[in-house]
């Protein structure tokens, strides 16, 4: 899956929002997303509750142009062939900042056939990108939607 966007911002803001967990409560819904962004290091997400739903690696970070770590629910006991990944890689436009993200190595467990996963993915991406945006051009967030 492949999502873009353009945000009115600077590759350091929307660095900072992409990895300071004060900004990722904002925009994830509530969700904390905690790392120290080093290569190697666990990414953890966290619900409203402080407990890990999901988790991953940070396979790449390289500031102000592109991060890629893996993902997957705590709870999700599949064994992928290949770990599902989350790249986003930013790149400066003039005033704004062209957000592309990828998530990969869906084809296997809970996201086969257009199954849950597949379909909370597909509608969670969107809404987080567009909280996003709306957070970092106007300071304000998009109302609660339930994801």
């Amino acid at each position: 899956m492949c999502y873009a966007t353009y945000i009115a911002t600077t590759p350091e803001k929307l660095w900072e929002a992409l990895t300071s967990r004060e900004f990722t409560k904002k925009y994830w819904f509530g969700k904390e997303v905690r790392s120290d962004w080093k290569e190697g290091s666990t990414v953890n997400f966290l619900d409203k509750n402080g407990e890990t739903t999901d988790q991953g690696q940070v396979m790449k970070s390289e500031p102000y142009s592109l991060l890629s770590y893996t993902l997957k629910c705590v709870k999700d006991q599949t064994d992928y062939e290949r770990m599902p990944r989350v790249t986003f890689e930013l790149k400066p436009m003039e005033s704004t900042v062209k957000l592309t993200l990828k998530h990969e190595y869906l084809s296997t467990g809970a996201f086969q056939d257009e199954g849950e996963g597949f379909i909370g993915i597909n509608n969670g991406w969107p809404a987080i990108l567009s909280n996003l945006k709306s957070f970092l051009e106007t300071g304000n967030t998009l109302p609660e939607i339930g994801l």
